[in-house]
């Protein structure tokens, strides 16, 4: 527990022990935990139970999937070395979108002139669905590393730049006052007012274009080199080995929650104010 938290409680139990009481005995049916990880488990028993009544070739369930992961693990080290492979292009795209989409949403919501110029052209490349730019991108770049960058860069910038810019738009009007009567220029008040009162905005787009990132490593790897998650996907697809097609499809579930949840964290220690109301 952190020196805020620990004030607040004992402050709260000075003023009124029975609401710290009460806060303290919380009924195991209201826990969190709880119905979060009880509800999992109670998927993973039908899973596993329903799973052996359906054809093999289409299929799978928990317990045989564990062993495929064992042996795709331990024995032939396949799924780190594919894994490693897919997280290096989607931190190369989505640090190139964070890197790209936050100065650009900034300028857009700070200088009209260039909200009326981009304004177009991103509500269209938005509106556009990317999978359908893949081959393209691949016809111009090659099937290699660049290509699969690019394509998670597309998938991963529009949140990051929208979600910003909506941030910047609502910034509180009375702070930039009080910048400008402290005579801040605008790259001060950039950083100081924009860029804080925006960052909830801003990890809220990154944790978008984290989903949506995982989503262009594997279409892009379904089109270019054989590498990664998704080559492993269509490989045992493909010979209808269902055990291990399920392997990396859990594995990107996986990734997706751990990558949103680290983020959440670093948010709540970058932005405690985001959550002061909560």
């Amino acid at each position: 527990m952190s020196v805020v938290n620990e004030v607040h409680a004992g402050a709260l139990a000075v003023a009124n022990p029975v609401a710290a009481a009460q806060q303290a005995k919380v009924p195991f049916w209201r826990w969190p935990r709880l119905y979060r990880y009880g509800f999992l488990a109670f998927i993973l028993i039908v899973w596993q139970l329903v799973g052996p009544m359906i054809n093999p070739i289409f299929f799978s369930y928990p317990s045989k999937i564990a062993l495929a992961f064992y042996e795709l693990t331990f024995v032939t080290g396949e799924l780190q070395h594919y894994m490693v492979e897919s997280l290096l292009i989607l931190f190369y795209g989505l640090g190139i979108a964070i890197l790209v989409g936050v100065p650009l949403a900034i300028l857009m919501a700070r200088f009209k002139p260039v909200d009326w110029a981009l304004d177009l052209p991103v509500n269209a490349m938005y509106a556009t669905p990317m999978v359908a730019l893949v081959p393209l991108l691949v016809l111009w770049f090659g099937i290699y590393m660049e290509a699969k960058v690019i394509v998670v860069f597309l998938f991963c910038v529009f949140p990051v730049l929208i979600n910003t810019y909506q941030g910047v738009r609502e910034c509180d009007k009375n702070m930039l006052e009080v910048a400008r009567s402290f005579r801040s220029n605008e790259w001060r008040m950039w950083r100081d007012v924009l860029f804080p009162f925006a960052l909830p905005y801003i990890a809220a787009g990154v944790r978008l274009a984290i989903g949506r990132g995982l989503v262009g490593v594997v279409i892009a790897e379904f089109y270019t080199t054989i590498s990664g998650l998704g080559y492993m996907i269509t490989r045992y697809a493909h010979i209808f080995d269902m055990d291990k097609t399920f392997v990396p499809i859990i594995l990107l579930m996986f990734l997706g929650v751990s990558l949103t949840s680290g983020l959440k964290w670093l948010e709540r220690r970058i932005a405690p104010w985001s959550h002061a109301n909560r």
